[in-house]
Formats: C-alpha cells, sequence, structure tokens
C-alpha cells in the first residue's frame, strides 16, 4: 500500500462518511455542504445548488468560525459539514483537517460530486 493511500486509510477512520441522499439531509437540515473542486471541474460538470465554493487551499481559512476570514455560514464549531470533492479523495482529507480545527462533525461526502450526480440529485450548469 502506498503512503498516501495509508494517510487516507488513517484519515477515514475517524469519519462517518455518508452518501449523496445523507448529504442532501445534512444540508436540508441546516448543515454545509462544501464543494473543494478546482474551477475548472466546477465549470464541466456543474454544482450542487446550495453548496458552497470554497477551493481546498483556502478551505481551513474560510470555515475556521474563529478566524477572521471565515465565511458567514461558519458559525461554530458544532456545525455539520460535508465536503465535497470530485470523487471522494481529497475530500476525506479535508475534512480530517477541519475536525483538527475543531469541526467535529466534519465529514465527506462517498464518491464526491461524481456520486452526487449519478444519484440522480439536483445539479446546476
Amino acid at each position: 500500500m502506498s503512503a498516501v493511500d495509508e494517510l487516507l486509510a488513517r484519515a477515514r477512520q475517524g469519519l462517518t462518511r455518508v452518501g449523496p441522499a445523507e448529504a442532501a439531509a445534512v444540508r436540508e437540515s441546516g448543515g454545509l455542504l462544501v464543494d473543494i473542486r478546482y474551477a475548472r471541474l466546477r465549470e464541466r460538470d456543474g454544482t450542487i445548488p446550495g453548496a458552497l465554493i470554497v477551493e481546498r487551499n483556502e478551505l481551513e481559512w474560510r470555515l475556521d468560525p474563529t478566524g477572521d476570514h471565515r465565511l458567514p455560514e461558519a458559525t461554530h464549531h458544532d456545525l455539520p459539514v460535508v465536503v465535497v470533492c470530485n470523487e471522494g479523495y481529497a475530500s476525506s482529507l479535508a475534512a480530517v483537517s477541519l475536525h483538527d480545527l475543531g469541526l467535529h462533525r466534519a465529514t465527506d461526502l462517498i464518491g464526491g460530486f461524481q456520486a452526487w450526480r449519478a444519484a440522480g440529485l439536483p445539479v446546476e450548469r
């Protein structure tokens, strides 16, 4: 197993990952879906309606409830957050980083945006 595969496996041990329907339910109940895909993928495939767009390199600064650069939606550490990448790999690592900031309910979408779309859930172009 490669080092990055081991890193990913360790990261996922601490997460309760969710599928597309569960991610939609988190959003519907007031949690955040955070799309960390880069612009080219969003332009190619579309976006999830209501998801916050925060590219990966800004994630921690935008979601830290104690930070000066946080988004208005990043209100408290108990906030449910589902991180979405393209296929569900980078989002696992990003969710662990959010845990390190104290966002203990952060997780990620199994299969990423591609799983969301394959489940027939809404996508905006």
